[in-house]
């Protein structure tokens, strides 16, 4: 493997760029299967109500992916004060799959009420309340048989299948278990992202520590992991230098270009997963991390295309078998090496 080697006096170390491109393309192979399944190539609207940047980018990724691997995509500029009219046109129109709003629209309370008026069957965000309260609770299908599985946040999953890619994910353990003995910090706990992926993490076994402005969080299933889901435990007093070093993965998405995560902090061979579209983590990375992912957003897409098949064959009952409750990891042999 190819890598970075340190200042004169220190022993040689590796470390790789895992690009979200390599990620995407493993995953591209899953959505290409189920869209030969279908007897049309699925139709997702999108909804813009806003002048933000960021979403009107986000539009224009989710138009580009759809377009070259087979799927119909209509955005449609909505005025804010009539989208909630043009949500339930789309939920009762049988020609619509799958429905995205680009948030925020109000940025306050009125968004959340935006999110469960979406009909469930064509949530692909996984922002209904069904879809969280699983999340929340463990909760991994919608039915008794294991047929249906519950849909998941794009971001978030697009993180966990990039750990998976990473092999971070030990198959040998049971579905469920497959992140015990993983400490993982995430520097960010908003209600869209950090706080939705510490709970999937620590469902999945690991010991997260969750870090925001207000101070740190222990996500956990408890000691041998014997709870059914996750609890949540305050850490007086703690601040990333407490929760960084003993974690074999860090997960940052903190906004603004102020932040940069001090690379001191970082155990020797750890996984540093960038999902801001600023760069938490400086040059210095590279001399503690063994692979560094510095952005996820093509893994994003990806993920919201999966979903959208997912809602299809939920709706549909499509599939005659359980579903599976974890994809095969990727093997790193795309990984771009840090010269």
């Amino acid at each position: 493997m190819e890598g970075c080697i340190k200042k004169m006096g220190e022993s040689p170390a590796s470390c790789k760029i895992v690009l979200a491109g390599s990620v995407a393309k493993s995953l591209l192979a899953e959505v290409a299967e189920g869209l030969f399944k279908l007897e049309r190539p699925p139709l997702l609207v999108g909804f813009l109500a806003n002048a933000d940047p960021a979403a009107r980018m986000y539009a224009e990724w989710t138009e580009k992916t759809c377009k070259e691997n087979g799927f119909f995509f209509h955005l449609r500029q909505i005025n804010r004060e009539h989208l909630e009219e043009h949500i339930i046109a789309a939920n009762q129109d049988d020609s619509v799959d799958g429905i995205i709003v680009y948030y925020p629209v109000f940025n306050n309370r009125q968004d959340q009420y935006l999110q469960q008026i979406v009909d469930v069957g064509k949530d692909v965000e996984g922002l209904s309340h069904r879809y969280i309260f699983n999340m929340y609770q463990n909760i991994r299908f919608l039915d008794d048989q294991g047929f249906q599985k519950s849909v998941l946040p794009c971001t978030p999953l697009a993180i966990i299948k990039i750990l998976e890619y990473l092999q971070v994910y030990n198959t040998i353990l049971p579905s469920g278990d497959r992140l015990f003995g993983h400490s993982i910090t995430v520097i960010n706990r908003s209600e869209v992202v950090g706080r939705p992926l510490a709970a999937l993490l620590a469902n999945d076994g690991a010991c997260v520590y969750s870090v925001d402005v207000s101070g740190v969080q222990q996500f956990t299933r408890g000691d041998g992991i014997k709870k059914r889901r996750h609890e949540v435990i305050e850490k007086d007093g703690w601040e990333l230098k407490d929760c960084v070093p003993l974690s074999d993965v860090v997960i940052s998405g903190v906004p603004g270009e102020s932040f940069k995560l001090p690379a001191g902090l970082l155990r020797a061979g750890a996984i540093c997963i960038n999902f801001s579209s600023e760069k938490n983590f400086g040059a210095d990375v590279k001399q503690k991390a063994s692979i560094y992912v510095p952005a996820i957003g093509k893994v994003t897409i990806v993920i919201l295309l999966r979903n959208l098949l997912r809602t299809i064959r939920n709706r549909r009952n499509l599939t005659s078998e359980p579903a599976e409750p974890i994809e095969t990891p990727g093997i790193v042999e795309h990984a771009v090496p840090i010269q």
